[in-house]
């Protein structure tokens, strides 16, 4: 069955719309569908994964090792910080989504909290950000599948796993979840098993043959080898890697409990980010010396290599795959759940906003999909000009959407203590101040992107991309009331004939 779009029409007087309305789909869908028209589909137990998985991507097993290199030990202290801020920032965006679960998430609150030109930018870039990623991991999953059969080229398995991962999305919500369930039940157990490995090893227990104890966190050159300026350029390696936590926000209106899924979700990120990414990190920098090679290339194999574990680079593949292929799938479900949304608030084409008869934005998902096939070739053909300014582009974006959320809490927050009280099942810790104080840290992080020779060019392209993508926001804005206007007129002429 079909869903209707239908435009938001900007709010009036001075409110800022931040508050959800009566007919906001706050204690779930009913009869199986949300009020937006999709299908509500996705059980508890995907939720739950997709919020445990969703910290989880291939950055952490393959990108780490950047991050040890630039800071070494002291890298636990940037991923500590950088997991500090995406905790608060889920509290925040917690806060909003418990009360008026919505498929935009934090796009939609923009929206109604800051302004119609802030929905329309972060939901556009968040969009560019989420399909050029589609592209990334179906590269990095065709040259992991090609290194296991070499006769098959790395752009037709690249081409596979898009297809196959576009058809599970389009059959319904159902399906990407129970993907997503399995995908994301093998990162964790993987991670969970690293740890406990890891751990008896660093106390002399099996498989170790000695205790490694503390010395590689203090030896070669100290916690803080490259100084404390290293914690921040660390920071910029990492940061990025936490994209994916605020998935299950906007999977949450496909559930048949979403303020549940929210809450649940926003409670849990703590464990989550502690355990899978600074435990498995210590880890690493505990058993190996943070200089070596080995560490640097692949830090996790070289773990269980060093652990004399068989097989450790197989299974290692194996995992990051699952990684990759979790990535690519929630990827072109996110994509396309934020097309969907600015599709039903007039801010994308009106067809974005239908849905098929399995209750999915078919049109949405296909956008999407485009996007990443045209990025996917370029990854071939253009890898160091065209394909390399995409990736920078949409480098700084996880920072953009991360202050939107700051700045739409801050602004609902009033008005949802004013009109709707109860809805405030979630609460921001010492609001206001903390929130004014992650602001503060973003923008201290953005500012040191700047200065840093490695992160420059990235967040320089970034904020081009994002001023052109307001400017469009701001054109279309001026537009739509001289639009309603002739729209009025015209029916008026109507009337009278």
């Amino acid at each position: 069955m079909g869903a209707h779009p239908s435009p938001r029409s900007p709010g009036a007087g001075g409110t800022p719309a931040g508050v959800p309305t009566a007919g906001d789909p706050g204690s779930g869908p009913a009869g199986g569908q949300s009020q937006d028209g999709l299908q509500a589909g996705l059980k508890n137990r995907h939720l739950s994964m997709i919020a445990i998985g969703g910290v989880i991507g291939a950055g952490l097993f393959v990108g780490s090792g950047a991050g040890i290199s630039a800071a070494g030990p002291g890298i636990l202290l940037s991923y500590a910080l950088t997991g500090l801020l995406v905790v608060l920032v889920m509290r925040m965006l917690g806060e909003m989504a418990a009360a008026s679960p919505a498929s935009g998430s934090f796009s939609a609150y923009a929206d109604r909290a800051l302004g119609r030109w802030a929905g329309f930018t972060i939901g556009w870039l968040y969009w560019f950000f989420w399909s050029v990623v589609l592209a990334v991991e179906a590269t990095a999953a065709g040259a992991i599948l090609t290194g296991w059969v070499p006769a098959v080229p790395q752009w037709a398995w690249a081409l596979l796993v898009m297809i196959v991962l576009t058809g599970t999305n389009l059959v319904s919500v159902g399906s990407f979840g129970e993907f997503e369930f399995w995908f994301a039940g093998i990162k964790v157990v993987a991670i969970v098993v690293f740890i406990v490995v890891g751990a008896l090893a660093i106390f002399g227990l099996p498989p170790g043959d000695h205790a490694a104890g503390m010395s590689n966190l203090t030896g070669h050159g100290g916690f803080l080898p490259h100084g404390p300026g290293a914690i921040l350029s660390g920071m910029l390696l990492v940061v990025f890697s936490f994209m994916g936590s605020e998935i299950v926000t906007l999977a949450a209106g496909e559930s048949p409990n979403p303020v549940q899924a929210v809450r649940k979700a926003v409670n849990s990120v703590i464990w989550r980010i502690a355990l899978f990414y600074i435990g498995s990190i210590a880890v690493i920098v505990t058993l190996l010396p943070w200089n070596d090679r080995a560490v640097a290339k692949s830090p996790y194999v070289a773990v269980l290599q060093s652990l004399d574990i068989p097989y450790a680079g197989t299974v290692m593949d194996v995992v990051v795959l699952t990684a990759v292929l979790s990535c690519l799938n929630s990827g072109l479900y996110t994509a396309s759940r934020m097309a969907f949304s600015l599709g039903q608030r007039g801010d994308a084409p009106k067809s974005f906003a239908t849905v098929n008869k399995g209750g999915v934005p078919a049109v949405a998902i296909w956008a999407s999909v485009a996007f990443g096939f045209i990025a996917t070739i370029f990854s071939y053909t253009s890898k160091d000009t065209i394909f390399q300014f995409l990736l920078n582009s949409s480098g700084a974006v996880a920072l953009f959407v991360w202050l939107v959320i700051c700045f739409s809490q801050l602004r609902m927050r009033r008005t949802l203590e004013r009109e709707t009280p109860e809805r405030l099942t979630v609460r921001m810790w010492l609001y206001p101040w903390l929130t004014y104080a992650t602001i503060g840290l973003i923008v201290f992080v953005i500012g040191y992107m700047f200065y840093d020779p490695d992160g420059r060019e990235q967040m320089v392209l970034s904020v081009v991309a994002a001023v052109v993508v307001l400017a469009v926001g701001l054109i279309l804005d001026r537009r739509r009331p001289r639009e309603r206007a002739a729209d009025e007129s015209a029916a008026k002429v109507a009337e009278r004939a």
